[in-house]
């Protein structure tokens, strides 16, 4: 039988050629299915640019807005909503500078859950045109949510302001007076209208002076008074016409009266008058910003301290009827709060019972320690301000709460306490 075949070789050349036919195929196939895939990839990587472009643009969007709500706060309860709608958008933006977002929507609701209680809720929202994903998606929408909370309660402020000799030194008096000052300027600013923020100064040293104006209320002890070594005193002063020389200071009640806020009704809780050397008159709740202004320029250092008489009038200045009588009785719209600020130890008060003086700083200590737990007791709160000296511990345990304990151990630091301590009183806050 005889078998045909092909030679070697051209068999060989004839696979060869099939072979490279095949692999010409195969690489068609690479090549389109390379394609295929690309398309996924290159949208994908184009999605995340545009969103990265979005959220971008939103986390710009949140921080204007949140200033919005800042800004808007302070005015928003006198706007009318159509006021409220166009000065949100107005304000948003001229906060947000970014040209690509497009369809900008700005919606503020403003609401009074209860006295004293404001909340502004803003709402904004626009959209960015895609750049990659445009065939199937023309544009992002995004969008962003704030919300200021603040309390516009009313604020009665007693400050009681140590101007005793040791103010004098480090610069202490000045830093105090530029510092206050700065205060009564931040709450004025916070105060939405006249009433709403009110402020005393008791100025003290071991005493506290009311001025000469009150010397014919009938609420005075002076019957072992003897006043011949008064600033303006002389031979002639008595009993009987003690109001000729008296320049309007008292020291110490008799106990528990001199740490309480009983009213004067009986002979135990009358005021003892006394000498007042250079001590400024102190001024009753008031918002009359110049008057308060210039009552501060009026402190001079001069004598010992008694932190104790410092902390009862300005509790005296927060609470209605006599002795002073300028205070609102409490609220739930209204907070009343203490800065009590010394730079010294106790070094003298009186014991009224027996007319004479104490001079021992650890009695003198505890009756601080009362007065401040009967303060706090009447729900008032109290900053207490340590400059450079004094009592660390007695007066952190003035405190309300430790944060509101400040030690300054350089003077010059005191408008920065005073500051922070005025933004808290102002009480605004952003929520969200």
């Amino acid at each position: 039988m005889a078998v045909s075949s092909m030679p070697i070789p051209k068999l060989i050349s004839h696979l060869c050629a099939r072979a490279r036919k095949f692999m010409s195929a195969q690489s068609g196939n690479v090549t389109i299915t390379f394609a295929l895939a690309t398309i996924p990839i290159v949208g994908l990587t184009g999605a995340a640019v545009d969103y990265s472009r979005a959220n971008s643009a939103r986390t710009a969007m949140q921080a204007a807005l949140d200033s919005t709500a800042l800004i808007l706060s302070k005015e928003a309860q006198y706007l009318s909503a159509a006021q409220l709608n166009q000065k949100a958008l107005d304000y948003f933006k001229a906060n947000f500078n970014r040209p690509e977002v497009n369809n900008i929507v700005v919606t503020p609701v403003f609401n009074a859950p209860q006295a004293g209680s404001f909340s502004l809720n803003l709402t904004s929202a626009a959209t960015i045109d895609t750049t990659f994903t445009g065939i199937w998606q023309p544009n992002i929408t995004i969008g962003a949510k704030s919300q200021a909370l603040w309390g516009i309660k009313k604020l009665e402020l007693a400050l009681a302001l140590d101007n005793t000799g040791s103010m004098s030194s480090s610069n202490k008096m000045s830093n105090l007076k530029t510092a206050a000052k700065n205060l009564l300027s931040t709450l004025k600013t916070a105060a939405k209208k006249d009433g709403d923020v009110k402020v005393s100064i008791i100025p003290f040293d071991t005493t506290v002076n009311l001025g000469t104006s009150y010397k014919d209320n009938n609420w005075f002890e002076y019957g072992s008074l003897n006043c011949s070594g008064w600033w303006w005193g002389s031979g002639g002063c008595t009993s009987s016409n003690w109001k000729n020389y008296w320049e309007g200071c008292v020291r110490d009640r008799t106990y528990p009266y001199d740490v309480q806020d009983d009213p004067p009704t009986g002979s135990a809780t009358y005021f003892p008058v006394y000498d007042c050397g250079s001590l400024a008159t102190l001024m009753p709740l008031t918002y009359n910003w110049t008057a308060l202004n210039n009552k501060i320029d009026a402190m001079n250092p001069n004598g010992n301290t008694n932190v104790t008489i410092g902390l009862v009038w300005a509790w005296h200045s927060l609470t209605p009827g006599a002795p002073l009588s300028e205070a609102s009785a409490p609220a739930t719209d209204l907070d009343k709060v203490i800065i009590i600020l010394t730079d010294g130890e106790n070094t003298e008060a009186w014991k009224n019972s027996n007319n004479t003086k104490v001079t021992s700083s650890s009695a003198i200590d505890e009756r601080t320690k009362l007065v401040c737990n009967n303060i706090k007791a009447a729900n008032i709160k109290i900053y207490a301000i340590r400059v450079i000296d004094g009592n660390a511990n007695l007066l952190q345990q003035c405190a309300s709460n430790p944060t509101m304990y400040y030690d300054v151990q350089n003077a010059s630091q005191l408008t920065n306490v005073f500051g922070a301590i005025a933004q808290n009183l102002a009480n605004l806050r952003l929520a969200k």
